[in-house]
C-alpha cells in the first residue's frame, strides 16, 4: 500500500485515474444542479420612472445597453462544473460540497422568526447645525438608559476639566477621537446601540460642521429615522436655520435619502428658562419649511428638552416651568415609537462599503449596511465596479457573530479570496447570479434647492450616493417637468432655476455601482453638490 501511495502521489491525474481504473476503482458520478452556463455580469437597462418620486411614472420595458461593460467574468467551467468535471474531483471535496449545500440556511424563514420574536431594529441618525449639543444629547441618552457605565462616566468628566472642556463630558460617549475631543466638534459618523421597550436601535451621530457634509452624507444614508436638534438658545436657532447654517441643508438631505419619520429635539430649553413662547416660534418655522421639503405634518414629532441637564429625555421631566405647558411625551418615548420601514429582503443582496480593516490571520474585513437582499456565511459575492470576487468567512452584527444577515443590518463582513488593495470604500459586494449595475453615464430626475446659480449644460457638481462622491457634469438637460404630475413642461431647458423639477443626463468621472430608482432605492437616489452647497436631490431613471 505504501508504494502504491508513493505512486499515484507522483504520477499526473490522467495517469492516476487510469492506474485507478486498471485496479477495478470506478469513478463517482454526481448530478450538477441546473444553472445557468456562464457567470458574466453586463449592464442592462430598465426605461421607467417611478411614481413614489413625483407621482408620475410610465411603463418600463427592458432594453440592452448599446455598450455593455463586462463587470467580471470568470469560466463557467469553474462556477458550475459539470458533471464531466465532478467525476475527477475527489470523494473528499464531493463530501465537503454536499455538506456546504446541506447547511444552506433559509435565511428568510429565519428572517420572520426573529421579526416575529424580537424588538423591531430601526438605524437612527442624529443630524442638526454645529454646536445644536447632539452628541451631548445623544451620549446623555444613553448614560440615562444605562449604557454608559458610572466608571466610564466619571473618567469623561475629570478628563475633559482638565482640558478646559468640563461641558463635553457627555459629548465625549460618542466624540472618541483626540482631535474630536480637542476641537469639540464631531467629525465622523459614531456608532452606538442601545434599546427601547420595543426598538432595537442604530444611533448615528452625524457631524453637524459644513467640512464634514460627505461624512454626515454618508451617516444620513444609512439611516430609516432621524432626529434633528436645534439650539433654542436665543439667536443660535436663527443661526442655524438662516441661510448660512446647517439645519436647513441636513432636513434636506435626510429626506432626500427617503427618511420620512423625524423628532425634533429643540435642546438647550434651559437656556431660555422654559419658555413656550420660544418653543412655539420654533416649531412654527419648522414646521413650514419641513412640509416643503416633503416632510408629512404627522411623521414630525417635537419635544423640548437639554442634553446638557437631561430633562425630557429619558422621563418626564419635573422643572415647573415646563410641565406647567408640555405634557407631551419624552424624547426616548418618541424614538419607541417610530415605525420601522419594510425591509428589501427578497431583492438581490447589496451592500455598500463604508470601512475596510485588517482582521486577524489571513483576510480582512469590511463594513456596512446592507441595502437588500441577505447574505450568510460561505457565500461567495461580486465586488463591484472592481470585477473581483470574494467568500464571506464570519458575520459580525452589533459585536454578535451571525450566521447570516439581512436588508436594514449593520454588519462586518470578514472575507478572502481578493487582496486588500483591490477595494476602496463605495464598493459594492452583490449576489453574483445577479449583479449590480456599473456606469459613467446616467439618466435621472431631479429637485433642485434654493439655488444661487442656475445649473446649465457642462455644470461640474459632485455626486453624493451611499459612502460614495465622484465629479460629475451635467451634459444635458432634457426637459422640465410639472411636479406634481410629471408633464413635460419645456424640452431642452437653456437651465435650471431653484427648486425645478426636470430630467437630466449625468457623465460621472470614473464608473460607479448604480441601479434604477424603481429597482434598488438606495443605489438609485443621489445628492448633487457644487461647492459648500447641496443644489439638488435626484433618482436614475436610465442607465446609459
Amino acid at each position: 500500500m505504501i508504494i502504491t501511495a508513493m505512486l499515484l502521489f507522483c504520477m499526473s491525474d490522467t495517469v492516476v485515474c487510469m492506474f485507478l481504473y486498471k485496479l477495478g476503482y470506478k469513478p463517482m458520478k454526481v448530478k450538477a444542479t441546473p444553472k445557468s452556463q456562464a457567470k458574466v455580469g453586463f449592464v442592462t437597462q430598465t426605461e421607467g420612472d417611478d411614481e413614489s418620486f413625483d407621482r408620475h411614472s410610465n411603463s418600463s420595458s427592458p432594453v440592452r445597453s448599446p455598450s455593455p461593460h463586462v463587470l467580471f467574468s470568470t469560466p463557467s467551467a469553474i462556477l458550475q462544473p459539470s458533471p464531466a468535471h465532478l467525476t475527477h474531483l475527489s470523494p473528499a471535496f464531493n463530501r465537503s460540497l454536499s455538506k456546504t449545500r446541506h447547511q444552506a440556511i433559509d435565511v428568510l424563514s429565519e428572517y420572520e422568526q426573529r421579526e416575529s420574536s424580537s424588538k423591531a431594529q430601526i438605524n437612527l441618525v442624529v443630524v442638526g447645525h454645529v454646536d445644536a449639543g447632539k452628541s451631548t444629547l445623544m451620549g446623555h441618552l444613553l448614560y440615562l438608559i444605562g449604557n454608559v457605565s458610572k466608571r466610564a462616566m466619571h473618567k469623561n468628566e475629570v478628563e475633559s476639566q482638565k482640558i478646559g472642556k468640563g461641558s463635553f463630558a457627555y459629548a465625549w460617549i460618542l466624540d472618541e477621537t483626540g482631535e474630536e475631543r480637542t476641537r469639540g466638534i464631531t467629525m465622523d459618523v459614531a456608532q452606538q446601540e442601545f434599546e427601547t421597550a420595543h426598538r432595537r436601535v442604530i444611533l448615528l451621530d452625524a457631524p453637524g460642521h459644513r467640512d464634514f457634509i460627505p461624512n454626515m452624507i454618508t451617516g444620513a444614508a444609512q439611516a430609516d429615522v432621524s432626529i434633528l436638534v436645534v439650539n433654542a438658545a436665543t439667536g443660535e436657532f436663527e443661526a442655524g436655520f438662516e441661510s448660512g447654517g446647517q439645519t436647513r441643508e441636513h432636513a434636506m438631505l435626510v429626506r432626500s435619502f427617503g427618511v420620512k419619520q423625524m423628532a425634533v429635539a429643540v435642546n438647550k430649553m434651559d437656556t431660555v428658562e422654559w419658555s413656550e413662547r420660544r418653543f412655539l416660534e420654533i416649531v412654527g418655522k419648522l414646521k413650514l419649511f419641513l412640509k416643503q421639503a416633503g416632510y408629512k405634518e404627522s411623521d414630525v414629532s417635537y419635544v423640548p428638552c437639554s442634553g446638557l441637564t437631561g430633562e425630557n429625555l429619558v422621563t418626564k421631566s419635573t422643572v415647573s416651568e415646563l410641565t406647567a405647558w408640555y405634557t407631551g411625551p419624552t424624547l426616548l418615548a418618541i424614538i419607541d415609537q417610530f415605525t420601522p420601514p419594510s425591509r428589501p429582503v427578497e431583492k438581490p443582496f447589496r451592500c455598500c462599503v463604508s470601512d475596510i480593516f485588517k482582521a486577524p490571520g489571513s483576510g480582512f474585513n469590511v463594513a456596512g449596511r446592507i441595502d437588500s437582499g441577505h447574505i450568510q456565511v460561505g457565500e461567495t459575492v461580486a465586488i463591484l465596479p472592481v470585477g473581483e470576487t470574494a467568500t464571506v468567512k464570519s458575520i459580525t452584527l452589533s459585536e454578535r457573530t451571525e450566521p447570516w444577515a439581512v436588508a436594514g443590518d449593520q454588519v462586518v463582513l470578514a472575507i478572502h479570496g481578493v487582496e486588500i488593495n483591490k477595494l476602496t470604500i463605495g464598493n459594492v459586494l452583490c449576489s453574483m447570479d445577479n449583479p449590480a449595475k456599473t456606469t459613467s453615464k446616467i439618466q435621472a430626475r431631479v429637485i433642485t434647492f434654493n439655488i444661487s446659480t442656475p445649473i446649465t449644460n457642462g455644470f461640474p457638481v459632485v455626486m453624493h450616493y451611499l459612502c460614495v462622491n465622484e465629479p460629475a457634469i451635467v451634459t444635458k438637460l432634457i426637459s422640465v417637468l410639472h411636479k406634481g404630475s410629471g408633464e413635460v413642461l419645456k424640452r431642452k431647458p437653456r437651465c435650471l432655476s431653484g427648486n425645478s423639477t426636470a430630467v437630466i443626463q449625468l457623465d460621472i468621472s470614473r464608473p460607479v455601482c448604480m441601479e434604477l430608482y424603481q429597482d434598488c432605492r438606495e443605489l438609485g437616489r443621489f445628492m448633487l453638490r457644487s461647492g459648500d452647497s447641496t443644489i439638488a436631490a435626484g433618482v436614475v431613471t436610465k442607465i446609459l
